[in-house]
């Protein structure tokens, strides 16, 4: 090749340079130009939503004095519904993140403004539930059987101590992705979280309980065996809840009273039977908790097992009884009276897609172990 192509070709490589690097220029220029244009939009619509939503609070405080209330409620509770559960949820004011998921992750922003990944982060909670319940159950059943037929009656210290540590980390990780859920408009009752902050220090105190062996390895164990029995008892309860609520919530989709980041509210035909089976358990397992949690502090009081951590330990587990009851209970009334709004409605189809006015339903409120 001559010295002339040579610089000819060099002539126009730079030429080809310099026209790629003026196409950057405009291409940054024209995206530039698009996003500022899409965020005065997106600022004047967030400003017409938080109006709109501060309207509505303000006519349901006066509805009550209204001539016809049912119907005023009725188009407050439709355009109600079209804010939470459309696209311009997206566009309202998130909730506050709180120290938790700052702890843990720092001052980042976990709303997600696409709802396909608001749909993604719902549907990966329900999975790693369905699959945490099943180890869940099959942890303490593991354990006392070995316990039984290989251990000679007597646990050793470093399996237990496996199960307490990954109960702490499966608490950690609900709290986490229940206030990510909660950040992203799901309607998890705050008690919930609540409660797995509570188990989250009850499965850490519990790593420092000392796991005494012979002699006498049954009665100094007592307390590992209660709370054994307990976690089989709750997770059966568990996988029979997460049953229930994914039947519900795939029915009330499919019926279209309901969207699939929806925490579903109300009865739904198929499941009646399984709820029928579900409350009584939820109270059985409710006051069987209270029990294992006195019987804590009674080995405790009559020096069996006479560590401050089986005190601590008896006092959350009687705590969380007592919570989990009282909010369960709430969360039925609040059905009840739901659904008896539902009924004198004359706009039943249409509110039907909304989500629960409690922020809770059976399912959700009784999911956490």
């Amino acid at each position: 090749m001559g010295e002339g192509e040579r610089k000819g070709g060099g002539e126009d490589g730079a030429a080809a340079a310099a026209r790629a690097a003026e196409q950057a220029r405009e291409l940054q220029d024209a995206a530039a130009a698009l996003l500022t244009r899409t965020r005065a939009e997106e600022e004047a619509l967030r400003r017409r939503a938080a109006a709109l939503q501060g309207e509505l609070r303000r006519l349901r405080e006066a509805a009550a004095a209204h001539a016809d209330s049912d119907k005023v409620e009725e188009d407050l509770d439709r355009a109600t519904c079209l804010i939470a559960d459309g696209d311009v949820a997206s566009l309202l004011p998130s909730k506050t993140q709180g120290a938790f998921l700052k702890m843990f992750l720092g001052p980042v922003n976990l709303r997600a403004t696409r709802k396909e990944v608001q749909l993604k982060v719902k549907e990966e909670y329900n999975s790693y539930r369905d699959r945490t319940a099943l180890l869940f159950l099959s942890f303490p059943v593991i354990l006392l059987f070995l316990r039984q037929w290989l251990w000679n009656g007597c646990f050793p210290a470093l399996p237990v101590q496996l199960y307490q540590a990954w109960l702490l980390f499966l608490y950690t990780t609900l709290a986490l992705r229940e206030n990510i859920l909660r950040v992203n408009g799901s309607d998890i009752r705050p008690w919930w979280i609540l409660h797995h902050y509570c188990a989250m220090l009850m499965s850490l105190i519990s790593l420092t309980w000392e796991i005494k062996g012979q002699p006498n390895c049954a009665r100094k164990q007592r307390g590992v065996e209660l709370f054994l029995c307990w976690a089989i008892m709750q997770g059966f309860v568990m996988m029979l809840q997460n049953r229930y609520q994914r039947q519900r919530l795939y029915t009330r989709i499919a019926l279209g009273k309901a969207r699939r980041m929806d925490v579903v509210w109300g009865e739904t035909a198929g499941v009646e039977g399984q709820l029928l089976l579900l409350c009584p358990l939820l109270f059985l397992l409710q006051g069987f908790e209270g029990y294992v949690g006195f019987l804590l502090l009674r080995t405790a009081h009559t020096g069996v097992v006479p560590e401050w951590q089986v005190v601590v330990c008896g006092i959350l587990l009687i705590a969380m009884a007592i919570g989990n009851f009282a909010n369960t209970v709430d969360t039925l009334m609040a059905k009840s009276r739901f659904k008896a709004k539902m009924k004198k409605s004359k706009g039943k189809r249409d509110l039907d897609t909304c989500p629960s006015p409690t922020g809770s339903s059976l399912a959700d409120s009784t999911t956490k172990a």
